[in-house]
């Protein structure tokens, strides 16, 4: 009896050992586990494989990290496919290292005749103003809705024909208008109240032949790094340089010359600055692109002459912005910019002289989230009369200069490929004598007509976050 119930004793025994040990590899082998302690090094290329089961292990980490879990592509975060979890945009493969919306963005026309059309709509809100662009605080504002076609060309086989024409309607049409010449050409009588506006900034035809194109009419200027249009811009504000140093449109002229793959070559005659169809000075625009290795890029451009003309004023000068652009490792980038503009007006007086310079670092955490950061440094010449209030005392003696700081943290949400959202915060930093900011009409107290912050005062944080709908 006793030998009976020993062996009964370890039979039930054996039973409970082999349930746990099928137990434990059942829940290893499941697709929802995640074995956080025994994740693969960086070093490690193989994937963890449950004992003869067939069944891959890849954890939540290695889909964040990319190639030590889930490969070069997508296929093998299939196991962290959380979206059981939650549906919408919003689902559960929001954080892995998946390409956006599974694609390429959908396009709502594609190719009519040759051309492309397509466009964005972006919606924003800020907490603070800025001089141009984002100046109509507390408000959930229509920025843009962007309509273009596009026929783009190539010279590579011979002669080529093109062009572009684009239109804007929000609270940005005004800042990108033909304001050059105020007087009501082009699209600059466009506005809808004190706000939102219509813009036409490009309309254009293009040429190629072989290693060579050619723009001929209205469109938007080869100078600076940040740009007009939302998609290809990091951040929803922009940088101070952008908007009171560098031109926006031109109309006139401009060829490229691809001298080779890695050096490109800008060079056309422009009539000023901002303006439409109207003649509002002559300019030389022109400028080079180098790639000096794989991973930089080094593009120097230049504007010189006059650049406005029109109702008894002649501004004329040169404009340089360089613009380094430096992939430091395979997700994170540096790009250097720095502008100098140096005009005066029609009696030898300063209008402009500005020196800046910006720094941007970005950092791609996977294929739908990246991260950036921008620090400016813009530096005003106290004499330069076109930063001036209306009720600037002309009398007053400038002497000096003006120190703007800006600091912007932000991200870059790609919930889907069609859709990117972009929070920033922002702090603003104005450094001046506080007798000649009164002086130019510029110390942001209510009597005065202009500030370069919104707050009034010599510091202002802003909170912003806007949404962009590819179609």
């Amino acid at each position: 009896g006793t030998g009976a119930l020993m062996f009964a004793r370890e039979f039930v025994m054996t039973r409970r050992i082999a349930f746990a040990a099928l137990l434990a590899a059942s829940i290893s082998a499941a697709p929802w586990a995640t074995p956080w302690a025994g994740r693969a090094s960086a070093d490690d290329t193989a994937l963890f494989d449950s004992s003869g089961s067939g069944v891959v292990q890849t954890s939540f980490l290695d889909c964040l990290d990319g190639p030590s879990g889930c490969g070069d592509d997508c296929d093998g975060c299939d196991a962290c496919d959380l979206s059981r979890h939650g549906d919408g945009i919003f689902d559960g493969r929001f954080l892995q290292h998946c390409d956006a919306g599974d694609g390429e963005p959908f396009s709502l026309f594609g190719e009519v005749a040759g051309f492309t059309i397509g466009g964005w709509a972006q919606l924003g809100y800020h907490s603070q103003n800025l001089p141009l662009f984002n100046s109509r605080k507390y408000d959930y504002q229509l920025h843009q809705a962007w309509l273009y076609a596009e026929r783009a060309t190539d010279g590579s086989c011979g002669l080529d024909i093109g062009g572009r024409i684009d239109y804007v309607y929000g609270t940005d049409a005004q800042d990108t208008q033909s304001f050059g010449i105020d007087n009501g050409h082009w699209d600059n009588q466009w506005d809808n109240g004190p706000d939102y506006g219509h813009a036409l900034p490009q309309v254009y035809g293009e040429v190629a032949y072989g290693d060579w194109s050619t723009k001929i009419g209205h469109f938007y200027t080869i100078i600076g790094y940040e740009v007009v249009t939302a998609p290809d811009n990091f951040f929803y504000s922009h940088a101070y340089t952008f908007f009171n140093s560098e031109p926006f449109t031109h109309t006139g002229v401009l060829s490229t010359y691809s001298m080779t793959e890695d050096i490109d070559y800008f060079g056309g005659y422009v009539m000023g600055w901002d303006s439409g169809f109207e003649d509002n000075g002559d300019a030389f625009l022109g400028g080079s692109s180098i790639d000096w290795t794989d991973d930089l890029n080094v593009t120097s451009t230049i504007v010189v002459g006059r650049f406005a003309d029109n109702a008894g004023g002649n501004e004329r000068g040169v404009m340089s912005s360089t613009v380094a652009q430096l992939q430091l490792t395979e997700p994170l980038s540096y790009v250097l910019q720095i502008d100098v503009l140096d005009t005066e007006g029609p009696g030898g007086e300063t209008a402009r002289q500005t020196f800046d310079i910006n720094q941007y670092v970005f950092r791609e955490i996977n294929d739908r989230l990246s991260i950036g950061a921008r620090v400016e440094w813009w530096n005003v010449d106290a004499d330069s009369s076109g930063f001036r209030g209306d009720n600037a005392d002309p009398n007053f003696d400038f002497a000096g200069d003006y120190d703007v700081y800006a600091v912007t943290l932000g991200a870059n949400l790609r919930p889907h490929a069609n859709v990117i959202i972009r929070p920033e915060i922002r702090w603003d930093f104005l450094y001046g004598d506080q007798a000649t900011l009164v002086a130019a009409d510029l110390d942001g107290s209510p009597a005065a007509d202009a500030s370069f912050l919104d707050s009034g005062d010599d510091e202002q944080t802003t909170f912003a976050i806007d949404s962009i709908i590819l179609f």
